[in-house]
């Protein structure tokens, strides 16, 4: 028997509102309340809502042979909980199926295991006990921001007590080795890598509606029969973002009915099976090391870390935020530590990206700015009010 793993990441951040320099000193409300609100109820009846209903469908329907896993962002629980606790309720419901497995990660989406070990941990912490508090699971399984991985990540994230981590299956480790295959840690040969598929993930998550696609229409048979041409593999792990079922794959698209229907294909045409990450550790053994010395991310064709911090906007940004660690540590106020942890999520820096390359447009994707110069001012604005608040 082989096996598919389907894991989901599920995000939205905070974005900010337009702050501008004469708001400096006068206004420290940095989040635009209402266009987060709206987005997160725009995506909640789009995807979140249809998507977990059918899912548990699924797992009803296929008494419980189909299985996933989600990691969801402190920062996008935080709004469902504000905005749309319903899809809170209908989390709880796939928890409690048995079938859904809930990973770990930063509890704001930060990049900060690449810049502070001790904030990375805090982070992590503070999302394992929203987890367990709302979906009543301890996570075992560890999923980075943006699939960012190297050594060191691991190293740290080992050490946290995780039995596992998803890694992108970047060509440029991997070379002529597989990814649908376990992989250890080059130094810990008890930490396995689990690692992304991203041909045939990334033909489901982006592109599913092409219409200049030689693949295109994907239906159920024709993916299920790209998976019985995978050469002898033990799992197929396809890593997406949530928000393809609804939102960057909208409903007109059949996105739906192909979910839909792809487990019954898969159980009906192959010999694979559905299990979770976890599952997956139980079942295999990993097969070889897998060692990044520098970290790999699943953005672009480069699989790097350039989309968020690939040029002297986004590394200004990034050193400026992170070099209020100490202050922000030493004042205690709970209310400053939440807002600058949202300032640390990824979007933040994503928008600043100036890179143009063929899968560029999913820069540009529920970015409220209209250039990369602007997201970087307003970003500039706000950090310079939250120094002033600092003191």
């Amino acid at each position: 028997m082989k096996s598919i793993c389907f894991y989901f990441q599920v995000h939205q951040p905070f974005r900010l509102r337009t702050y501008r320099f004469f708001d400096i000193g006068s206004k420290h409300d940095y989040f635009d309340k209402v266009q987060n609100r709206w987005l997160c109820r725009r995506i909640a009846d789009k995807c979140y809502l249809p998507a977990n209903s059918l899912m548990l469908e699924l797992i009803k329907r296929t008494e419980g042979r189909f299985r996933i896993a989600y990691s969801i962002s402190g920062t996008a629980l935080d709004q469902f909980e504000a905005y749309t606790p319903e899809v809170i309720e209908s989390f709880q419901a796939l928890a409690q199926s048995g079938c859904v497995e809930f990973l770990s990660e930063t509890y704001s989406h930060s990049l900060a295991s690449l810049v502070s070990p001790s904030e990375f941990k805090q982070q992590v912490e503070q999302h394992g006990k929203k987890i367990e508090r709302l979906f009543g699971q301890t996570p075992k399984v560890f999923r980075n921001t943006e699939l960012i991985y190297s050594d060191a990540i691991g190293d740290m994230v080992s050490r946290m007590g995780f039995k596992a981590q998803l890694a992108e299956g970047a060509r440029q480790i991997l070379a002529w080795r597989s990814p649908n295959y376990l992989y250890r840690h080059p130094e810990n040969s008890d930490f396995v890598l689990l690692l992304k598929n991203y041909q045939l993930s990334d033909d489901i998550a982006f592109r599913f509606s092409q219409h200049t696609w030689v693949g295109f229409p994907l239906t159920c048979d024709k993916f299920v029969d790209w998976l019985n041409q995978t050469d002898n593999p033990d799992c197929i792990n396809l890593f997406m973002d949530y928000e393809t079922f609804g939102e960057h794959q909208w409903q007109e698209t059949g996105i739906f009915d192909f979910l839909r229907y792809l487990p019954q294909t898969v159980f009906d045409r192959s010999d694979f099976d559905f299990k979770t990450p976890s599952e997956l550790l139980s079942r295999y053994e990993p097969k070889g090391e897998f060692s990044a010395k520098e970290p790999v991310s699943w953005a672009d064709e480069e699989r790097d870390l350039t989309a968020w911090l690939g040029n002297d906007l986004q590394n200004d940004a990034f050193e400026q935020l992170y070099a209020m660690e100490e202050k922000i540590n030493r004042c205690g106020d709970e209310d400053l530590l939440r807002k600058w942890r949202y300032l640390q999520t990824s979007d933040n820096f994503y928008y600043m990206c100036t890179k143009w390359f063929s899968d560029g447009d999913v820069h540009k994707y529920f970015n409220h700015y209209n250039s990369p110069y602007e997201a970087y001012i307003n970003y500039m604005n706000v950090l310079a009010d939250f120094k002033l608040l600092l003191g």
